[in-house]
């Protein structure tokens, strides 16, 4: 008697576990397609704000989205946001983006931003979690016609779109990113 009784307990144990586990893998599923989703819906707003894009997308060797990024500072400030790798495109990871800046900056605001990789050299660095934006790289705010004159600089192109907000900044900083292959 004693052992069916430790054999049911086993048995509840190891299927709610089981629940457990599997519940916390759909949240994790559900929140990566939704991001997934967040992406596609940035992809088509940058390309409506500049047709020209749509080149960029079909042509980079590989681009990053972060859909959802948010800022704010009083003199030192951050901004963080979660992102999908594409890759000839469809999606192959996601990425985490965090950014310090420091100087005279005042408001929250957020923004998209995406990374084009020109080439595999370029984003073989972003894969290796080693791949930081300086103060220098600068990036595009999306209009209409402002990729026509836009390079690469050291195998990457970055644009912006603003969101909401509003933020007065004269500051320097970088953006360092972390990459999750699926």
């Amino acid at each position: 008697m004693k052992k069916i009784s430790m054999i049911r307990i086993s048995a509840l144990s190891l299927l709610f576990a089981g629940l457990i586990v599997s519940g916390s893998l759909y949240a994790q599923d559900s929140k990566t397609h939704k991001l997934i989703g967040d992406c596609q819906t940035a992809k088509a707003e940058f390309i409506k704000s500049d047709p020209l894009m749509a080149n960029l997308f079909g042509n980079s060797h590989a681009y990053v989205i972060f859909p959802n990024v948010g800022k704010g500072g009083i003199g030192v400030g951050g901004a963080a946001g979660n992102g999908i790798v594409f890759q000839n495109g469809r999606p192959i990871g996601t990425a985490k983006m965090k950014q310090v800046t420091v100087g005279f900056q005042f408001g929250g605001q957020a923004y998209r931003e995406v990374i084009f990789f020109e080439n595999a050299s370029a984003f073989d660095r972003f894969k290796s979690d080693n791949f930081e934006l300086a103060a220098q790289a600068s990036a595009v705010a999306v209009t209409k016609g402002a990729s026509v004159n836009v390079k690469y600089r050291g195998g990457v192109m970055v644009f912006t779109q603003k969101k909401g907000g509003l933020m007065y900044e004269a500051s320097v900083g970088g953006q360092k990113f972390n990459f999750t292959p699926f």
